[in-house]
């Protein structure tokens, strides 16, 4: 006998971050039905999860959700935690319905509605879905990764969490973007460190000093507003960005340099156990971390909406190809910022009012061994 429990419920958003929790306020205040679907154990820890001394490259003006603004000093920059911790306050400030330690291992339609099959023995049936579950899901790691020897200490750097992880001798970070610059000077403090990859280039200011008080404004303004699909620069810029790493924000080349972080080529495959550049040199090191990004996770997404990289067929978040789905939080989705702080709730909001548009399914009864939920956790 199935004895799993179904809750039928107008939208599902799936994913509690920025880009579920920005939904979840344009869903409210439209008055829709809706929950959101959390896997972490509290709103926010995706946040928790990432590498301690982590800032955001946004100052706190920048950092908030629709309707509540980031508290604290306007140009200060958030530590993960803090974030984290806004992100658990807003939850419970604007009443959303999250419930946490609610992992989706399964997204379908049935010919009627969206079926949401979830690990915590509950299936929702739905006619809108969100998908809002974050787009850097499944770290990228070289096929040749599994042959360098059992001597070297390596890890990807969605596991990185400080320089207590490593083992002593030098470090090759393999990826010059934010996550690995940022990295490499903190590992420069106690390690020999190498970095292979190829430089992003990066903005010509200091993002915490004075000047950049008139400067960053204007660059999240042209983030926002200039580079979007609507404009010929955006749409010509778009798969750049998808493809490759966006410009150092925070550390600079010079900083790299005065840290002692030695520049090396890249990575091309494994001899002897350890990488192999490709100008033929071996690098003899203890440790590797792969800085070399992320890929979004699809595989639960049972419709056929995506194409050979695992983009959906999505505009502005709407999948035309089938209604009542959603994407929110994308890299690029609309802009430049639809996957930053301050993008994701213009593009929420916009997926909420399609929503709202759309004539909301008469009552049906769902399976006989159905149970509908009350409440559910709040994960503020």
């Amino acid at each position: 006998m199935n004895t799993e429990l179904t809750e039928h419920i107008e939208t599902v958003v799936v994913g509690g971050g920025q880009a579920g929790l920005a939904t979840g306020y344009h869903l409210a205040r439209a008055g829709r039905p809706f929950v959101i679907l959390e896997a972490g154990e509290r709103v926010g820890d995706s946040w928790r999860g990432r590498w301690d001394s982590l800032r955001l490259f946004s100052p706190a003006r920048f950092d908030g959700l629709p309707g509540l603004p980031y508290p604290g000093p306007a140009w200060a920059f958030p530590t993960r935690d803090e974030f984290a911790d806004y992100l658990q306050a807003y939850a419970g400030w604007a009443e959303l319905p999250v419930r946490t330690g609610i992992r989706v291992r399964r997204l379908s339609y049935d010919g009627t509605r969206y079926v949401v099959e979830t690990d915590g023995g509950v299936r929702y049936v739905a006619e809108n879905v969100v998908v809002a579950a974050g787009y850097d899901r499944l770290p990228k790691m070289p096929s040749y990764a599994d042959q360098l020897g059992p001597d070297v200490r390596q890890l990807h750097a969605v596991d990185y969490r400080g320089p207590g992880q490593l083992q002593d001798g030098p470090v090759l970070i393999v990826g010059a973007g934010n996550s690995g610059a940022d990295i490499a000077v903190e590992l420069a403090a106690s390690h020999r460190v190498l970095l292979s990859g190829p430089h992003p280039g990066q903005i010509p200011w200091r993002i915490e000093r004075p000047a950049a008080r008139v400067l960053t404004p204007v660059l999240f303004f042209v983030f926002r507003n200039v580079l979007t699909i609507r404009t010929p620069m955006g749409r010509k810029l778009r798969p750049k960005v998808l493809a490759h790493s966006a410009p150092l924000i925070r550390v600079k080349a010079a900083d790299l340099k005065a840290a002692g972080v030695e520049r090396v080529d890249r990575v091309v495959g494994v001899r002897d156990g350890l990488p192999e550049l490709a100008d033929g040199r071996r690098a003899e090191v203890a440790n590797v971390v792969w800085c070399t990004g992320f890929r979004p996770d699809v595989s639960w997404i049972d419709l056929p909406v995506f194409d050979a990289d695992g983009e959906p067929a999505q505009r502005r978040g709407v999948v035309a190809s089938h209604p009542g789905l959603y994407f929110v939080g994308r890299l690029f989705q609309y802009a430049m910022a639809s996957s930053m702080i301050q993008g994701v709730g213009r593009d929420a909001g916009h997926v909420a009012r399609h929503i709202g548009a759309r004539q909301p399914a008469a009552p049906t009864a769902v399976a006989a061994d159905a149970v509908r939920l009350g409440g559910g956790r709040n994960g503020a």
